[in-house]
């Protein structure tokens, strides 16, 4: 039942996973038994029909209306038929939830979910270097949202961090969704039809565009003209008044003829002056006929979260943004269809024959137009309730997945960046090496030497994802992370352009410069270099070094710089940076190089460049 999740996630989300998966499957093979059992039924009704027909028409022994009793039968199995294939593809749809989750659990999720690439700008400060989206990022593991907003939400506050005040909300929602597994089961399976079916651009541009016929009196008169209409066939019926039928019918063929035009922009494909005219085109955006289907499946997900009881205040503002007027989505999506199978009927012969009389298709179009007037400006803020109710869900599943990952503490002491226990999110549990690290007012820079494949960039990273993690309102990869809001900025996979002309040095240092201007901004910089200046050589790398990292501590920012140049870790001997040196070490063990992954004080002081080169067969 809707609201009857406990928040509390149970210890073991594998053991919950697995044990609905199987229910899931055995009721699926129970829903396939009988979609086999009713597809063989209903050849065999086909075949008593046939049966009846030849016999009542070769023998002529038997009425040809006992054809009726086969095809009433058969009429009933389809329509049984077709309620057990739409639950067989539901439950399918549900079990695909499950096994995705199991995927997350296993370890086995990458290049298999979304995995939002749309969303990566080369120019963001941190997205393309702390694997925010494409292929076995970050995003394509919170990723649960089925519908294009929901994707949209995520991806947009995974790329800006948010305020304080929004992520105490934040937070407190994804605890209050974690436990709530029957609801995200649903908005998946519901979201699915959202996915295929709806257009938010279009739907957003339907409800606000301007009126097309304005509701009014004219509806009033549109009324009375039809009612006139009907009399004046009634008096020439009785008194063989046809003048008095001739007139009404020109007057009101004349009245459509003067709407028709609009009222083709609402329902274009309805000819309100002649049933034989060509229709003329209308703008999509604008077809009622072109936007309930989407509205009908957006009604789905809209009720199923208007029958879900909340208590945290973010959930219920939210919810209550769904209301327009007192009046709940879904039912006014009702009227709508309703509104739509009428404009619809206009199909049928005698409604189309009589509808330029009557005026049935500008009626329809004028209470169309009625419920755009009212409802239609909601659509941007239903699109975006689902969207943030998705992406909430989305990271109270992960937080679910991850019972051990914590939520942050922010502080005004600022800049601070405090972690305890923390580790990459994307590194299998079992095979992450946990840290800590202090960065704020007394220690603001930390230049992290070692060898090659000693885990410096893999740190770095952790760290920046962390606090992305931390300020989208997300649980973190830590025992404990203590930090004030920060910007953060990273410059780990610089990338040259052939194309552009531009080379790895250039790239570096324009995203220095796009660091350095961030860090000047109005809050605190996290600033995240790896291999700081390695394109240059190594006089103009330390004295270019040093002059970047005064700049961003000199402007309030905290942050760490890997290196393997032993000469560049001398900038931690600056007292003026508040700065110290960490390091990577590794050791040879049976004659292969192995590592700890441990960050350690001071600065390293092996190197395995040689060993690495002796390690693969070259003469060194």
């Amino acid at each position: 039942m809707p609201g009857a999740d406990t928040t509390t996630p149970p210890q073991n989300p594998q053991a919950e996973y697995a044990q609905r998966l199987e229910a899931l499957r055995a009721r699926e093979s129970e829903y396939e038994r009988r979609h086999r059992r009713l597809g063989s039924t209903n050849l065999g009704v086909l075949a008593v029909a046939a049966v009846v027909v030849i016999v009542a028409l070769a023998f002529r022994s038997l009425s040809i209306l006992w054809v009726l009793v086969p095809a009433a039968v058969f009429a009933a199995l389809a329509t049984r038929h077709a309620g057990v294939l739409s639950s067989l593809r539901k439950c399918r749809r549900v079990i695909a939830f499950y096994e995705r989750g199991l995927a997350r659990l296993a370890d086995q999720w990458m290049g298999a979910g979304e995995h939002g690439g749309r969303f990566l700008d080369p120019n963001h400060p941190y997205a393309r270097d702390l694997d925010l989206f494409g292929p076995g990022s970050l995003f394509e593991l919170l990723c649960t949202a089925r519908t294009p907003v929901g994707e949209q939400t995520l991806a947009d506050w995974l790329l800006h961090a948010a305020s304080p005040a929004e992520i105490h909300a934040r937070q407190a929602a994804v605890n209050e969704l974690r436990g709530r597994l029957d609801l995200r089961e649903d908005l998946a399976v519901l979201g699915e039809d959202v996915r295929r079916v709806v257009r938010p651009d279009a739907l957003v541009a339907w409800g606000e565009a301007e009126a097309v016929l304005k509701p009014g009196p004219m509806r009033v008169v549109l009324a009375l003209l039809a009612l006139v209409w009907v009399a004046s066939l009634a008096a020439w019926a009785v008194w063989g008044r046809f003048d008095l039928a001739l007139l009404s019918s020109a007057v009101n063929v004349a009245v459509g003829y003067r709407f028709r035009k609009r009222a083709r922009r609402v329902a274009p494909a309805v000819s309100i002056h002649s049933a034989t005219e060509e229709p003329e085109a209308a703008p999509a955006a604008l077809s009622v006929e072109g936007v309930a289907p989407e509205l009908e499946v957006l009604a789905g997900v809209l009720a199923r979260l208007e029958r879900e009881r909340f208590s945290c205040a973010k959930l219920v503002e939210l919810q209550a943004a769904l209301h327009v007027d007192g009046k709940v989505p879904s039912r006014a999506v009702a009227r709508l269809s309703r509104l739509v199978e009428y404009v619809e009927s206009r199909r049928n012969m005698f409604v189309g024959v009589a509808d330029p009389f009557v005026f049935w298709t500008l009626q329809c179009a004028f209470a169309v137009e009625t419920w755009r007037r009212t409802f239609g400006p909601a659509l941007r803020r239903w699109l975006a309730a689902v969207g943030e109710i998705e992406a909430l869900s989305a990271l109270a599943g992960y937080a679910y997945e991850h019972p051990a990952d914590v939520f942050p503490e922010f502080t005004e002491e600022s800049p601070r960046f405090e972690a305890e226990g923390f580790a990459h999110p994307l590194l299998p549990e079992s095979r992450a090496v946990r840290n800590d690290l202090q960065l704020g007012r007394e220690l603001r820079l930390l230049v992290i030497s070692g060898p090659n494949m000693a885990g410096k960039s893999t740190l770095i990273r952790a760290v920046g994802i962390n606090a992305v993690l931390a300020q989208c309102g997300a649980p973190v990869r830590a025992r404990r992370l203590r930090l004030s809001p920060l910007a953060v900025a990273a410059s780990i996979c610089v990338l040259d352009s052939l194309q552009g002309g531009v080379s790895r040095f250039y790239a570096e240092i324009t995203r220095l410069k796009l660091i350095a201007d961030l860090a000047g901004g109005p809050q605190p910089a996290l600033f995240l270099l790896d291999e700081l200046l390695n394109g240059t050589n190594s006089h103009d790398r330390r004295v270019g070094a040093e002059a970047v990292v005064h700049s961003l501590v000199g402007r309030g920012a905290i942050g760490l710089i890997t290196t393997h140049d032993l000469a560049l870790a001398q900038v931690a001997d600056d007292a003026a940076l508040r700065a110290a040196n960490f390091h990577f070490a590794d050791h040879l063990e049976n004659g292969e190089l192995r590592f700890d992954y441990r960050l350690s004080p001071g600065v390293v002081q092996t190197t395995n460049a040689l060993k690495l080169m002796r390690s693969i067969g070259l003469e060194v």
